[in-house]
């Protein structure tokens, strides 16, 4: 059953769901990427200074890490609520887990003041944050998805995707500020925290432009529709597992290059400039910090890019490029050139940029709407567990049992493999109707 796109389109302006997705994730970004951002930089110093750096950046990563394990979890819970009763409550609720949990982060006391509990609480905030972010995607993407129309959907719907590049790049830049204006032993007593209560600022503006906008008029007409018919409907979950599991596992697949490169590039690169390459930190978050605002001018101009020739040639254009930049991404940082390191990341961000721009479009189109956002969202962070989570943690366990970057290169061009070879076994996704309310077509290969 089809819905006339005109109607589905009624509600907020455009402009304005993507102005309060774009910013929503904006903040809730900036929050997740300062741990990470932190994590390499400061936290193994403050939280675990009994460990030898690298030992101690490896700890730090591991509480990063252990954030993604709430991600599934926010997903399906976050999901199921989403296609039940909207996805703009929704979209509320995890900034506000996401703002808090990050406030609280920089009120921490340290490992000196009361011990183990600090990593303790450290890594239970952490999973607050996953659990916030777990639920966030989906709803953002959706909400600019569900409102705008197919013929520029890609574009429309990477700005959301923006989000990650300008909050890392919000989270990089005030580091960078704090960095540079306080001295080392300052920044590491109470500098590192100014960030992190900031966040509380931002949640609130982040909130002030959500709440003003309208629920996705696509699904109040498949929640009206629903209700007329007066029959039972299967949760969410249960309906994604049975009409679109292959679509499920092509998400999955699809977001190992993308999730994996990205951490490695803009994470675990921090550790490995400042404590293999012996980089200033400064050096490090001013190369990031460039890298993310050349990829926040992308992003919308890749969406576009597949609104025209197709979701599926950009995205593969993006993996096997990123599979292949690996090799050269290290050797460029080796050199100790801030010219090169910013080439290498923004570079790498670019390949990054062409899969995860179309991402939002085409995780959107495989799903039908009353299950859309459980879709996306199981198949967007079930996969991070195994692929964004561990990347930090991987790279320098290989770098310190190898001592050399060929081996996490290596990683980074096996997850390219398994992208290229999920996008292969999808369909072509664009022009899709997603006013369409009854489940999809399951993914079969396409040429």
């Amino acid at each position: 059953m089809a819905h006339s796109p005109d109607v589905a389109r009624q509600g907020s302006p455009l402009w304005k769901v993507v102005g309060a997705s774009l910013i929503g994730t904006t903040v809730e970004w900036y929050d997740y990427f300062l741990y990470g951002t932190a994590a390499a930089l400061v936290f193994g110093k403050v939280f675990f200074p009994d460990s030898d750096p690298l030992t101690g950046t490896l700890l730090s990563f591991l509480t990063y890490a252990i954030g993604f394990a709430a991600r599934p979890l926010g997903a399906l819970v976050f999901g199921h609520f989403g296609d039940r009763i909207g996805r703009k409550r929704l979209l509320v609720l995890s900034l506000l887990l996401m703002g808090g949990a990050t406030t609280l982060i920089g009120c921490l006391p340290t490992y000196r003041q009361i011990g183990v509990t600090a990593p303790l609480l450290l890594t239970a905030l952490r999973l607050v944050q996953g659990f916030a972010l777990g639920g966030e995607w989906g709803g953002a993407v959706l909400l600019v998805s569900e409102h705008g129309d197919k013929a520029r959907r890609g574009f429309w719907a990477s700005w959301p995707q923006g989000g990650a590049p300008a909050g890392n790049l919000l989270a990089a830049g005030v580091l960078s500020l704090m960095t540079a204006t306080l001295s080392d032993e300052a920044f590491l007593s109470w500098g590192w925290r100014v960030p992190f209560l900031l966040s509380a600022v931002l949640v609130m503006v982040g909130l002030w432009i959500r709440l003003s906008v309208d629920e996705s008029p696509l699904f109040q007409q498949a929640l009206a529709a629903a209700k007329a018919r007066r029959t039972a409907e299967q949760p969410p979950i249960v309906a994604v597992l049975r009409n679109h599991w292959r679509d499920v596992l092509v998400a999955m697949g699809a977001r190992m290059a993308e999730n994996i490169s990205y951490y490695v590039m803009t994470t675990f690169v921090l550790a490995y400039a400042v404590g293999h390459v012996h980089l200033p930190k400064q050096t490090a978050l001013n190369a990031v910090l460039i890298a993310s605002a050349v990829q926040f001018a992308l992003i919308p101009l890749f969406g576009a890019l597949s609104d025209r020739i197709g979701r599926k040639p950009v995205y593969l254009a993006g993996a096997v490029g990123v599979g292949v930049w690996a090799f050269v991404f290290f050797g460029m940082v080796d050199t100790k050139s801030f010219g090169a390191l910013v080439a290498a990341i923004t570079i790498g961000l670019v390949f990054h940029s062409a899969m995860y721009a179309p991402q939002a479009a085409f995780f959107s189109e495989l799903f039908a709407t009353r299950m859309r956002y459980s879709g996306a969202s199981i198949g967007a962070q079930f996969s991070s567990v195994a692929a964004g989570a561990p990347a930090p943690l991987i790279a320098t366990a290989l770098l310190k049992d190898y001592g050399s970057s060929t081996p996490i290169a290596v990683y980074v061009a096996i997850a390219a493999a398994i992208t290229v070879l999920a996008v292969l076994c999808s369909r072509e996704t664009r022009g899709e109707d997603l006013a369409e309310t009854e489940p999809a077509r399951a993914s079969v290969p396409v040429g």
